[in-house]
């Protein structure tokens, strides 16, 4: 992937969501800072909210349709307050909320699942209307192989566990700079 953010572009990233939640909370929409020409680029991108470690909100757009600054801001509030896994964030929660974004790359398809890296890959499975995705890092935080990676995305999907077999089912790839706050 050749894209790259420096330390300052990260955090402005992370305060942006942050402080977009805490916008909505307080009835307001948050004016964007100034976009580096990195902040500029319109890029894909998800936003986890974690407390306690526990998984509280993930929300994100797979295509690059606006400046990754919006696209963080607008997910953010999206896997704040409208994640259907989850009841909306609650104003006492957002203290407690370890906020990560993962900023993605262009997707490649795949007929190979012997080049899925895992914790390097991402993977989007799709087949007849349905399609799942798991960002690189959950591999990694489940223990996942290669195989178990696989089944799961197909589970997200609601495909069958070996769906990734079928040559109907196209196997993309991508990777992700993912960073984020402590807690």
């Amino acid at each position: 992937m050749d894209f790259s953010l420096t330390e300052a572009e990260r955090r402005t990233l992370l305060e942006t969501a942050r402080r977009s939640i805490a916008a909505r909370f307080e009835g307001t929409r948050l004016p964007l800072p100034a976009a580096t020409p990195a902040l500029g680029t319109p890029c894909g991108a998800f936003v986890t909210l974690k407390i306690d470690g526990r998984l509280r909100g993930c929300i994100g757009h797979i295509t690059a349709a606006a400046p990754l600054l919006e696209t963080v801001r607008d997910v953010a509030l999206s896997s704040a307050f409208d994640d259907p896994r989850f009841p909306p964030l609650a104003l006492d929660e957002l203290a407690r909320v370890a906020i990560e974004i993962s900023v993605l790359s262009p997707f490649r398809r795949t007929r190979d699942p012997a080049e899925i890296r895992v914790g390097t890959h991402g993977i989007l499975v799709r087949r007849g209307g349905r399609s799942g995705l798991l960002l690189p890092q959950v591999a990694t935080e489940q223990g996942w192989g290669r195989e178990e990676f696989l089944v799961h995305t197909c589970r997200k999907a609601g495909l069958p566990d070996d769906a990734w077999r079928d040559p109907d089912t196209a196997i993309e790839i991508f990777s992700a700079v993912v960073f984020g706050e402590e807690g």
